[in-house]
């Protein structure tokens, strides 16, 4: 069994400081952003209002010139539109002023405009990232063994892979205005490892000490990062859909800073999508778990109460995709069983491992 690597172990523990300082700087330059175009969007409004009341203000004189002038003094007479056809004279309110309330593009592409505070988000993300990968890497080399066996080692690998998968996606979609919230969620994830979680590098218990740990602990983690994206897409969906109700209703826009955010329907439907993925990757960890319970306990399944989560969770999401496909359960109906999904998915790592006796009792917290 090789030597615990102390050197090692400390690098890794002074990486992870210098990657959530790197987050906490991203995460306030992704609220940044968000301040910044609620106070551009106020200030475009104000604007854009002001200039359609003055354009229908001169419409309405001249319109109400010209009746006066070709009905000589009759007030209620017709004006000589287009081709000598007559007309009553109309008015329309400037496009401006039926608001939708919405600017991003529901396809999530990017566009043209230069939000500098996103970029500088982006680009802290990316280095904290790194920074990250690099404190994971060295928690391995520590120990001489994958860095996922215990509650520290599973969280802040949990909040590498999802800043990693994050990035990516924005290779190719323009979630920016998720960075405030999964941000947010990484720096919880190294708090908590830190200050609830955290376990010297050691050696991994005998029944842990196996290619199973790899197989199945990776594939958790990658299907927990998709899961914590859409948990963000979801609440934002729930946040858009009452603004985008109250807009309906001619009330004022009190949330200006989610016109960076799409449709509730778009993110619905990106949050389907990632979900469903992520859902294949929770099934195959239930498989590989049960595989892997049969050849270090003699059974495919115990109803250990970490077992039994595990299976909740894969319920859950089950039925999320279940009713939203065949049942119509779409809106918010749908994205309160994301939400759920995802509470049950922090409820196994946390509570269950902490509190719960089990043959999966490998927290490493006394």
């Amino acid at each position: 069994m090789p030597q615990i690597n102390e050197t090692f172990a400390l690098y890794s523990e002074r990486f992870m400081l210098l990657a959530a300082i790197a987050y906490a700087i991203a995460f306030i330059a992704f609220a940044w952003d968000l301040v910044q175009n609620s106070k551009t969007t106020k200030a475009v409004l104000a604007q854009s209002e002001h200039a359609a009341a003055a354009k229908s203000r001169t419409r309405v004189g001249v319109m109400a010139g010209s009746v006066v002038a070709g009905s000589n003094g009759s007030l209620d007479s017709e004006i000589e539109g287009p081709e000598g056809r007559v007309q009553r004279p109309t008015f329309h309110a400037d496009a401006s002023a039926r608001d939708t309330g919405i600017t991003a593009d529901d396809s999530m592409r990017y566009g043209s405009e230069r939000r500098v505070p996103a970029r500088v988000a982006v680009a802290l993300t990316l280095i904290a990232a790194v920074i990250h990968g690099a404190g994971v890497l060295s928690r391995g080399l520590a120990a001489g063994r994958v860095p996922w066996g215990n509650m520290y080692e599973f969280c802040t690998t949990g909040g590498f892979v999802v800043a990693a998968v994050f990035l990516i996606v924005l290779t190719r979609r323009d979630l920016r205005f998720l960075g405030t919230f999964v941000i947010g969620l990484v720096l919880v994830m190294l708090t908590a490892a830190s200050v609830a979680f955290w376990t010297p590098a050691g050696h991994l218990v005998p029944a842990l000490q196996s290619y199973w740990l790899v197989i199945h602990v990776s594939i958790a983690v990658m299907s927990s990062a998709l899961f914590t994206l859409t948990f963000a897409m979801s609440v934002l969906q729930l946040v858009q859909s009452r603004r985008e109700g109250a807009l309906e209703q001619g009330r004022p826009d009190r949330a200006p800073f989610m016109r960076l955010v799409p449709s509730a329907l778009s993110l619905e439907n990106m949050a389907y999508r990632i979900n469903a993925i992520a859902f294949v990757g929770w099934t195959l960890t239930l498989m590989f778990g049960s595989i892997w319970a049969e050849a270090a306990w003699g059974r495919f399944w115990g109803w250990d109460t970490k077992e039994v989560w595990t299976f909740v969770i894969w319920v859950v999401y089950a039925g999320y995709l279940h009713a939203r496909a065949t049942r119509g359960w779409t809106g918010t109906r749908a994205a309160w069983l994301s939400i759920v999904g995802y509470l049950c998915v922090v409820f196994n790592f946390t509570i269950v491992n902490v509190y719960f006796a089990g043959l999966h009792s490998y927290a490493g917290v006394g």
